[in-house]
């Protein structure tokens, strides 16, 4: 892949999270990645919406975190969190992190976002799963490390799916206990979709409960068909030739 293309994925998608209000002021960011190159571009570091340009997106390879040349800005701060992900979850290609007020609140609640209906079922196989409180060793990370902090946001977020069994392609998004919402997708474009979702839900899901505490989550049976129509090996949502 051609870095200037990763370039202008991360810049499209780092502009469509501030169209959609989902990152207000310079509070979210947003990757592409190509896993054929290792490389990923993404957003520069406090750099207003306004004043991104895709040259500006900063490159660099993943696995080893050397910048190339293409950029003179600093990356995101919470480069390290989307480098983690991106090495520990194979078939993501992009991901978007953003304080967006309904699915943060949801975050700093602590609690699990349930499957309360069928709009989440559509997108989400199961509750999008909160994390544990991190610990003040993984939040002070090492005095080696500037970013120990946000690679440990990254190593949590595994630890989560890894210990509750959820396949990240299944439920493409988290909320960090305290923090906000991570969310990805096969690309960047995927991952900004994933996370206007998020949104929705988080609101409907607060508004729903609002109206009546008791709220249970969907059957099984219902979950299974909304989320399989789209999503699973007998899918016949949509058009088989839609471009």
């Amino acid at each position: 892949m051609q870095i200037n293309k990763i370039q202008i994925e991360a810049f499209e998608a780092n502009l469509e999270i501030a169209r959609e209000k989902l990152a207000l002021l310079t509070w979210g960011n947003a990757s592409a990645y190509d896993a054929a190159s290792g490389l990923m571009a993404i957003k520069p570091s406090g750099v207003a919406y306004a004043d991104l340009t895709p040259e500006k997106m900063v490159v660099m390879h993943v696995a080893s975190g050397e910048i190339l040349p293409v950029s003179e800005l600093k990356p995101s701060s919470d480069t390290a969190t989307h480098r983690a992900l991106y090495r520990a979850f194979p078939g993501i290609g992009g991901i978007v992190h953003t304080h967006s007020h309904r699915a943060t609140a949801w975050a700093q609640a602590g609690v699990d976002l349930p499957c309360l209906g069928t709009t989440h079922a559509d997108y989400f196989y199961g509750s999008v799963p909160c994390t544990p409180p991190m610990t003040e060793e993984e939040i002070h990370g090492s005095t080696s490390n500037t970013d120990g902090y946000e690679h440990n946001t990254g190593e949590v977020i595994i630890r989560t799916f890894r210990e509750r069994n959820i396949d990240p392609l299944q439920i493409p998004a988290v909320l960090v206990h305290g923090h906000a919402p991570f969310v990805w997708g096969i690309d960047a474009a995927g991952a900004v979709h994933n996370a206007i979702v998020l949104e929705e839900i988080a609101g409907m899901a607060l508004a729903t409960l609002t109206i009546h505490a008791q709220t249970t989550a969907i059957s099984q049976h219902l979950l299974d068909r909304h989320f399989l129509r789209k999503h699973g090996s007998g899918a016949y949502y949509g058009q088989k030739n839609a471009s």
